[in-house]
């Protein structure tokens, strides 16, 4: 499969959930994409080839198959490096996703470093998993929690930061690299730039982000960066955490148990080395070789050529929503700025009622708060409906999306 030559209809053969038909005869239109991607063959064989021919745990035994499972494992840490420029392998810790990658952060940086009448600054386009922890620390420290406003245009109000680090109290900016519902792509290099002035950390949630544009970590210059597998092409319950080795080294460990330790004693304990100090019991390898081969396959097509697919995606779909009276889309429409996800509300139809409609015809769009409700208070909805793309996703789809749509308004006498 070679980049400039790979075609829409030849990368969706490789989906066997593609050929999938619902309601006996409604081909599967998967629209839902930044819930959670599909898997090619190429995954789904690399797990099967694990579990009949090499599995073993790693790090442990000196059997051959155990070297294998542990060769395969460790090259997938390396391969992630190398596919997000970071300089070093080890600065990378394998979690269950980007929930637990913060997690670890709020548990293992915060509660050492984050005390009484500290700051930590977020925005109000956040995923919960990058609110609640906090909440449960700031609570904790008595510390405080503050928010980055948006705009009309679903873009940040940067100017409301530069007063939060003026104050001098604020320790940690945390936000996300990519909105998973608006779309938005945040001006990441901005917020670092003004943070690292101030001595403040950052950390960035990429799990919209990396599955859909270019990441260089080394180029972002920020202190910690979190990633899913599953929204990539990978399986569930694997993602990456990366810190910055300087800020690792003082972190305490998030989970204890067997190799994240060198030795144990009846009262004290020593660490393993970086990173697997943060890597507790047996981790998710199969996965994790899975994870691997994700990568291997977005490689092969080109982020660039995802990029483009998606941004003329957006485009098409956005100009055809135009068409249809009484639909309202959150955000920007420009799909330079904006990731390949729109959300929109359909006059008063709620976005379960529509998303049941759509259903019917085989659509697979989520509805919901989609785990933004701060944001859905600040556009003051108790919900939308969204549409999610990915390098699968054609305009064929899309056309049957607006047919299904325009039978909605018929339904509701729209």
């Amino acid at each position: 499969m070679k980049t400039q030559t790979t075609s829409i209809n030849s990368i969706r053969k490789d989906f066997p959930i593609l050929n999938r038909h619902v309601y006996g005869d409604k081909q599967l239109i998967y629209l839902d994409n930044a819930s959670t991607t599909q898997k090619p063959i190429q995954v789904i064989n690399s797990i099967n080839d694990f579990y009949r021919n090499y599995n073993s745990n790693i790090h442990r035994s000196v059997y051959s198959i155990a070297n294998e499972a542990t060769n395969a494992y460790e090259n997938t840490r390396n391969k992630i490096a190398k596919f997000l420029n970071i300089s070093d392998p080890k600065e990378i810790i394998f979690v269950r996703g980007t929930t637990e990658a913060i997690n670890l952060v709020a548990y293992s940086w915060g509660r050492k470093n984050i005390t009484k009448n500290d700051v930590i600054v977020t925005t109000e386009y956040e995923h919960h998993s990058n609110i609640v922890p906090w909440q449960l620390l700031v609570k904790e420290k008595q510390a405080k929690l503050k928010y980055i406003e948006i705009n009309k245009s679903g873009e940040l109000c940067l100017e409301q930061l530069d007063s939060y680090l003026e104050c001098g109290n604020v320790k940690l900016v945390t936000f996300s690299q990519m909105s998973n519902v608006l779309g938005t792509i945040t001006d990441s290099k901005k917020i670092i730039s003004q943070c690292r002035k101030h001595d403040v950390k950052t950390l960035i949630d990429g799990a919209q982000s990396v599955p859909h544009m270019k990441v260089n970590i080394n180029d972002l210059n920020c202190d910690f960066f979190a990633c899913s597998a599953h929204k990539m092409l990978g399986p569930t319950g694997v993602g990456i955490l990366w810190i910055r080795k300087n800020v690792m080294e003082e972190m305490i460990p998030f989970h204890g148990g067997g190799d994240m330790i060198k030795e144990v004693h009846k009262y004290d304990t020593t660490w393993n080395d970086l990173p697997y100090k943060f890597e507790a019991g047996t981790p998710n390898i199969a996965d994790v070789i899975g994870f691997s081969s994700s990568i291997d396959y977005i490689n092969n097509i080109g982020m660039d050529v995802i990029r483009n697919h998606e941004e003329d995606l957006r485009d098409y779909t956005i100009s055809k929503l135009d068409n249809i009276k009484n639909i309202v889309i959150y955000g920007s429409k420009d799909s330079t700025k904006s990731g390949g996800i729109i959300s929109f509300n359909f006059a008063d139809i709620h976005p379960h009622d529509l998303a049941t409609i759509l259903d019917e015809d085989g659509i697979a769009i989520r509805s919901g708060h989609h785990c933004a409700q701060v944001l859905m208070e600040k556009l003051d909805v108790p919900a939308t409906s969204r549409i999610s793309f990915y390098v699968y996703n054609t305009k064929n789809e899309i056309d049957k999306l607006i047919t299904s749509l325009e039978k909605a308004a018929r339904l509701f006498k729209l």
